[in-house]
């Protein structure tokens, strides 16, 4: 690591990490970047400089919106030739979300992005925050024998594993490791020492040029089936005004209801150019839709598979891709290909 030429941007949008307790009120409030400070004075070891950058009101992340998607598209672009890395401080619920759609909008990127939080406020004795935090800026500075960036592109860092972001989940409310990336495997492990997996990180294109997408379209909706789902539920999701994606959460690899009223809804959607994508409600697999009979009429009904995508990806993605114009035929395509590493095609 080269520290002449390396500086971090810590972005802090709010959530658990950011968070104090109130000594009289016993509440959980979010402080001042500034007093990071105090809490983890471990930062003034490291031999770059660290910058910061607070959002106003800080965010609970169930209250992030692709608005907040677009902010920080915006954030990153302004301070991307000042900075060698940016690490991201959100609240985990939506963490997966934010991640999957940044990987989709800034195209081009070759500089670490990672998204880190905690499950115990900073402030706490037994926090996990610390420890991510620091392991995360110090990811966000590793470079390689080249001087290039080790991980240049969208990540999560939870519980001393480095995560594709688009390839993650959150799986644990309870538990210090949140997160998974049960298609993909892990880009680090982080023990006495940090050992990055480099056959599976996206290789360093140190000449490319960060293009940022800024335009989202949220006309997208998922449909998770179940035993005893009505016609009735699903007309009304497939008919509802605007709509052009589906997300259509289907059993096993792929699998749904042979029933004659739901293929036609399917297919009647399809064909008014409403983009349908299989996902399986499983935690790990694919979708083969061509492995049974009920897969199959699914793709005669115009369903295209999402492979091994996450619901959180496939949900971003469409959002991406409407977003940029693309046609409901061209959406269908696109969603067949990886476009930043988020499936696993073939």
């Amino acid at each position: 690591m080269n520290p002449s030429d390396t500086s971090i941007l810590l972005i802090y949008t709010g959530g658990t990490i950011g968070m104090i307790e109130n000594p009289e009120t016993k509440a959980l409030e979010n402080f001042n970047l500034e007093q990071l400070q105090k809490h983890v004075p471990e930062l003034e070891k490291f031999n770059f400089p660290i910058a910061a950058y607070q959002f106003d009101p800080p965010m609970d992340s169930s209250d992030m919106e692709p608005e907040v998607w677009q902010k920080l598209a915006h954030i990153i672009q302004e301070h991307y030739d000042q900075h060698s890395g940016f690490v991201i401080l959100h609240g985990t619920d939506t963490m997966a979300y934010t991640a999957s759609a940044l990987s989709f909008m800034l195209e081009g990127l070759n500089k670490p992005m990672i998204l880190t939080g905690s499950q115990l406020p900073i402030g706490v004795l037994r926090t996990d925050g610390k420890e991510n935090l620091m392991t995360s800026i110090e990811i966000a500075a590793s470079k390689d024998h080249n001087d290039r960036s080790v991980v240049p592109e969208v990540c999560i860092f939870f519980e001393n594993h480095l995560m594709r972001g688009n390839r993650t989940t959150k799986m644990n409310a309870e538990n210090f490791n949140a997160f998974q990336s049960f298609n993909y495997p892990v880009l680090a492990e982080a023990g006495i020492h940090i050992k990055f997996n480099n056959v599976q990180i996206h290789p360093n294109g140190k000449d490319l040029t960060l293009k940022p997408h800024y335009l989202l379209d949220t006309n997208v909706v998922v449909l998770k089936l179940f035993p005893g789902i009505t016609e009735n539920v699903v007309s009304t999701i497939l008919t509802i005004k605007g709509l052009k994606g589906v997300v259509l959460e289907t059993y096993g690899s792929g699998n749904a209801p042979r029933k004659e009223w739901f293929l036609s809804q399917l297919s009647a959607a399809s064909a008014r150019g409403i983009v349908i994508v299989n996902v399986t409600q499983c935690n790990a697999g694919t979708v083969e839709m061509k492995r049974y009979e009920t897969g199959f009429h699914l793709l005669q009904a115009g369903v295209v598979s999402g492979y091994d995508s996450t619901t959180e990806s496939a949900v971003t993605k469409l959002m991406f891709l409407f977003g940029q114009g693309f046609t409901p035929y061209e959406v269908r395509e696109k969603m067949n290909q990886s476009i930043a590493g988020e499936i696993t095609v073939g």
